[in-house]
């Protein structure tokens, strides 16, 4: 129904109640029996034991599991318990990573759910949000929460802030009229929707919509239809598993094929099997990865950015188009003056929010506080219901941003208004009334009765019969140069209110019908001003390749002046209306190539976020209100404001902003792409020892060798390296650079031609190097456990070396500075630690097969392992060469 199109006689007819008298209780409990109670539904949370299980289904672990069975069949209880250990590990952490669930539609229950004033069989009465039906008549006051959705037929001075569902950044004021049938949400002056807070005056409204059926209910339905998108990181990492599966199991089948063929014993081929498949499968990565987004999500923190979900980290890395809202995070969310025009002058007010810090300058020099500027300013100041506080080392205030803005620029020129209150006491006013447009109030003057009004313009200025001049004298008015500064004032999108004063004879009522003759005094301009951090990073985005568009629920003026101030293109916007008129290809053609987008509905949001995903592109959306909410669970990364977001943006998203900045988006897309480059990093660094151990294990099945390493010493290689010389490389500093190179596209692989080319050679030297000096031992007369021993440090001695090269995979690690990563140097000690003690210790010698070596096998083995890294510094200054002639 449009209901904003009834009229409110008919709306009650139609609901079929006496708006006097409210519903009798018998209507109204077959109405809640017929509709259900005033509550959204919930989506049943996923249960713990199903999130649990999932972590064991990923294709890597499933693999591992099978091996642990078969080892435990076979009675190698041991290799088999450690199997075992590694799964539970990382699927514990697997579920702790995936344990908050989805909450935004709670919060969206919990928004609605509040006590309320309603009218029932003629008298008023209490009660919960929840026992509301359509028909109820709610009576509203300020400060309440609006309980469902209603068509009002009765208000005085009531304005509420909508900014949740629609954006709108300023306090609508209401009316009863009906509506064309295609207002647009956000101009629906004559309803009053669930959610939103009634900020000042009275009214009455006939409940049209609960639970479900609300503006809030129809989001809800959108947030609950918006599928859990999976990230950029984790559709990769799917991928790589699944190649890493088929390479494993390709080679599995080979050696068992080929040990066959030379008449080896089923059994024993199966054990290798399964050895060179535990050997190859890179255990630690599921741990290795959350602990690098983890560490990711600490660095956002200090950052302002909390993060909800941990894939969300790498995202950011990944984002291609940040869709912002304008208040509060491209702005500073706090009206400010930003000119006075005076006696046919404008003067420059400077400061930022409502701290009352900055000046009033004309032609760049410091203005005299005096004449019309000052009259202007008193006037403000006057007739003006808001108040400044400050509290907890900022700024705030207590009514209209409005008036507020108002109080801060005279503070700016040294008039308080409390000492301007007691000079000139106030005797009566005029509260604003959206019908007359403006407000006035009487005051005590020295000498006699004065009035000050301020409001819009097209009703004020008819009433003014001249202007005050800097001489203090009244001169004829040129109403046609107001209106020409007015123009250009709204043009830069400043909203522009006239002060006016008058005389009043004092003991008589302030009636509008008074007002007349009034003396021109000036024009203020105002505006939520760009915040100066959004400026660079808007300008830093865009040199990393990232598109910015600016989607508000705010005037078109208003929207593309501030986009102009910040960088983006503002020569063409599109407003929601217009919008709402485009097919699927148009609003894609739209979505790409226009950067503000005005008066945009939920639904709207929404669209335009799939139409950029629907190009390939990852989406980052930034939001405040519930109307916001769909938009933010469908983009690739919602980010909401955690100081003037609500509830249900906030659980919506999978990032949260503690300052509403947009430039600690930027910050998070630096601190997302070095998460990256950390995961790049461990990949690079551990796939060589796996493949290493399963070449060697194919060797040994091809030249019908002992196995140069068992599947017991292959998992402490793979466990204790990944844990303590792995995850350091988590701690790597950001790379410099990392912001002037364009976004990964969604179709690149993890691993590009050239890592793959380095993770190939490095496998090849493990090969070399640890099978060499096995046979080399054997052949010299060394006992098994011996040989394997030398093995099982060449692995791991290689390893520590080559975590070097892998601290950046472009640049020498001499650039990076030795100690820039303390980490690496405590996870060598304590791996160096943990060798000796394999190699030494005899409970571990004999939990392991090893045994204990002589310095002369430490020095071929170090021998080994800085030939190797030799090797490897020389591909790596070969490749960093080879990149740099193909950018020439």
């Amino acid at each position: 129904m449009n209901w904003h199109a009834e009229a409110a006689e008919d709306a009650a007819r139609r609901l079929d109640v006496d708006w006097h008298a409210g519903l009798s209780d018998a209507d109204a409990a077959e109405r809640l029996a017929r509709h259900g109670p005033n509550r959204i539904t919930e989506q049943a949370a996923r249960p713990a034991w199903k999130r649990f299980a999932d972590q064991l289904v990923q294709p890597l672990v499933l693999v591992l599991i099978a091996a642990g069975i078969v080892t435990g069949g076979l009675g190698e209880w041991v290799d088999s318990s450690v199997i075992f250990g590694v799964v539970l590990v990382n699927a514990v952490i697997g579920y702790w990573q995936e344990a908050k669930a989805e909450g935004a539609l709670a919060a969206l229950a919990r928004s609605v759910a509040t006590p309320v004033t309603v009218r029932r069989e003629g008298v008023k009465r209490q009660m919960d949000a929840g026992g509301l039906v359509p028909g109820d008549v709610v009576v509203l006051a300020a400060g309440d929460r609006i309980p469902a959705d209603l068509r009002l037929f009765h208000q005085r001075e009531l304005h509420t802030d909508d900014s949740m569902l629609t954006g709108e950044s300023q306090p609508v004021a209401k009316h009863v009229d009906a509506l064309q049938p295609d207002t647009l949400l956000a101009e629906r002056a004559n309803m009053a929707y669930a959610g939103t807070t009634v900020v000042a005056g009275q009214g009455s409204g006939l409940v049209v919509a609960t639970g479900d059926a609300t503006e809030t209910g129809r989001i809800a339905g959108l947030i609950a239809a918006a599928p859990d998108l999976a990230t950029p990181l984790t559709r990769k990492m799917a991928t790589f598993s699944n190649w890493l599966l088929w390479a494993i199991g390709g080679l599995a089948g080979l050696t068992f094929a080929v040990g066959l063929a030379r008449g080896e014993a089923a059994f024993d081929m199966f054990m290798a099997a399964v050895a060179l498949a535990v050997g190859a499968i890179p255990e630690g990565l599921p741990a290795a990865v959350t602990v690098t987004l983890a560490i990711g999500v600490a660095r956002m923190a200090k950052r302002r950015a909390i993060i909800r979900r941990l894939p969300a980290v790498e995202t950011l890395g990944s984002t291609t188009v940040i869709c912002s809202d304008k208040t509060g995070t491209l702005t500073e969310n706090a009206m400010t003056v930003r000119v006075v025009w005076a006696d046919g002058e404008g003067y420059a007010v400077g400061g930022h929010g409502y701290a009352p810090d900055g000046d009033i300058r004309h032609d760049e020099l410091p203005a005299e506080i005096a004449g019309p500027l000052r009259e202007c300013l008193v006037a403000g100041a006057l007739c003006n219901d808001a108040s400044l506080r400050h509290e907890h080392g900022r700024w705030a205030i207590t009514g209209d941003p409005t008036e507020a803005a108002l109080l801060v620029a005279a503070r700016k020129a040294g008039l308080d208004e409390r000492t301007l209150a007691a000079l000139h006491p106030r005797c009566d006013e005029l509260p604003f009334d959206s019908g007359r447009q403006f407000m006035a109030t009487a005051h005590d003057g020295e000498s006699g009765g004065i009035v000050y009004v301020k409001g819009a313009l097209e009703r004020l200025l008819p009433r003014c019969r001249g202007r005050l001049a800097g001489n203090g004298q009244i001169v004829p008015l040129d109403a046609g140069a107001v209106e020409a500064a007015a123009e250009a004032y709204a043009a830069q999108g400043l909203r522009v209110l006239l002060l006016a004063r008058g005389v009043f004879a004092l003991g008589t009522p302030l009636t509008a019908e008074a007002l007349d003759g009034l003396t021109l005094l000036g024009l203020v301009g105002m505006i939520d001003p760009p915040r100066k951090a959004a400026v660079a990073a808007i300008r830093n985005c865009h040199s990393a390749g990232i598109r910015v568009k600016m989607i508000t629920g705010d005037h078109v003026v208003t929207a593309r002046a501030i986009a102009g101030q910040i960088g983006l293109n503002a020569g063409r916007a599109l407003t929601g209306r217009e919008l709402a008129g485009l097919d699927d290809a148009a609003l894609a053609a739209a979505a790409a190539d226009v950067d503000v987008f005005a008066r945009v509905e939920p639904e709207q949001k929404l669209r335009l976020v799939r139409a950029l995903q629907g190009q390939g592109e990852v989406v980052a959306m930034t939001g405040d209100g519930v109307n916001d909410a769909p938009a933010l669970k469908q983009a690739d990364i919602g980010i909401a404001m955690g100081l003037s977001g609500t509830e249900v943006a906030k659980e919506a998203a999978a990032m949260v902003l503690t300052d509403d900045n947009f430039a600690s988006i930027e910050a998070a897309v630096e601190e997302g792409r070095g998460v990256w480059d950390n995961l790049v990093k461990f990949i690079t660094w551990t796939l060589p020892t796996n493949f290493g151990e399963g070449l060697v294990i194919v060797a040994a099945i091809l030249f019908g060798a002992t196995l140069p390493i068992t599947p017991l010493q292959i998992l402490w290689i793979n466990m204790t390296t990944a844990v303590l010389l792995g995850l350091p490389l988590a701690f790597e500093p950001i790379e410099r650079g990392v912001m002037r190179r364009p976004p990964r596209r969604l179709d690149m692989p993890v691993l590009d031609a050239d890592l793959i080319r380095r993770i190939a050679l490095v496998s090849l030297l493990l090969l070399a190097g640890a099978f060499g000096l096995f046979l080399h031992h054997l052949d010299a007369g060394r006992t098994l456990a011996e040989a394997r021993t030398v093995a099982v440090n060449v692995f791991v001695l290689v390893e520590m070396l080559y975590l070097f090269n892998c601290r950046s995979l472009t640049r020498s690690f001499w650039s990076l500075g030795l100690f820039s990563n303390l980490w690496v140097w405590g996870g060598l000690g304590a791996m160096l630690a943990l060798q000796l003690a394999l190699t030494y210790w005899p409970p571990l010698n004999a939990a392991f097969q090893t045994a204990p070596i002589g310095w002369t096998d430490w020095l071929q083995i170090v021998a080994v392992g800085w030939a190797a890294s030799l090797v490897i510094a020389l591909e790596k200054r070969w490749t960093a060469r080879r990149r740099a002639r193909e950018t020439l």
